[in-house]
């Protein structure tokens, strides 16, 4: 689990004004500064790729405890005028990340939520960490972080997964094993979606990324 037991990430989903995304995107990267202020950080700026709207952000904060990102919660929807409505979920990291270092590399990054029983949860954190290593070494992938979900019914949890993957390609590739190293891999995931009661998914490409800047017209 983090050694940052104080440490609370926001997790945003941004509607913006038609055809405004990208400008919405560099000015709420603009705004790290001011967060910081106020006991916050970006910790990164999506656009949709496949599965959300074209016009919508999704964007990471993380916070210096719940107080101070409940108190600056509608700061979205208040310092830019290309946004038109914003929602939001506070979590806490759980086995990842280890550190406040936000992703800076470009490439595929898969959000997942998943909802299942509170009583699952401790087999769920355990094929998690038991899987990554391999799913990490096979695919030229990266596990950024599993984030919990803060509130609701305490019998029922909500937690969210990023992953890195390079392009769309690998996406593809590590739903489909090969050998039996990938093979295990898969059954340990596979595990864990039965664990659910529900799971979504949906990528994007980072619009904060430090590398390169993604042009394609995905939606």
């Amino acid at each position: 689990m983090t050694d940052r037991p104080n440490e609370v990430y926001g997790f945003h989903r941004v509607s913006c004004r038609p055809r405004q995304w990208q400008e919405a995107g560099k000015q709420i990267a603009a705004l790290d500064a001011r967060l910081q202020t106020l006991g916050g950080r970006i910790y990164g700026v999506w656009r949709s790729q496949i599965g959300r709207p074209r016009d919508e952000v999704t964007v990471m904060t993380a916070w210096n405890g719940a107080g101070a990102a409940t108190r600056n919660a509608s700061f979205l929807t208040t310092e830019i005028a290309e946004v038109v409505a914003h929602e939001a979920v506070l979590m806490q990291p759980t086995l990842r990340p280890t550190t406040g270092e936000p992703p800076r590399r470009q490439g595929n990054f898969a959000f997942r939520w998943f909802t299942l029983p509170e009583a699952n949860w401790p087999e769920f954190l355990q094929l998690c960490e038991s899987a990554w290593p391999g799913f990490e070494a096979s695919y030229d992938s990266q596990v950024i972080g599993l984030w919990r979900a803060i509130g609701g019914k305490s019998s029922v949890c909500r937690a969210l997964l990023l992953t890195r993957r390079p392009n769309l390609a690998m996406w593809e590739r590590s739903k489909i094993p090969e050998g039996e190293e990938e093979a295990e891999v898969r059954r340990k995931l596979s595990r864990r979606y039965d664990l659910c009661d529900s799971t979504e998914v949906f990528t994007t490409t980072l619009l904060t990324a430090a590398d390169r800047e993604d042009t394609a017209r995905w939606t």
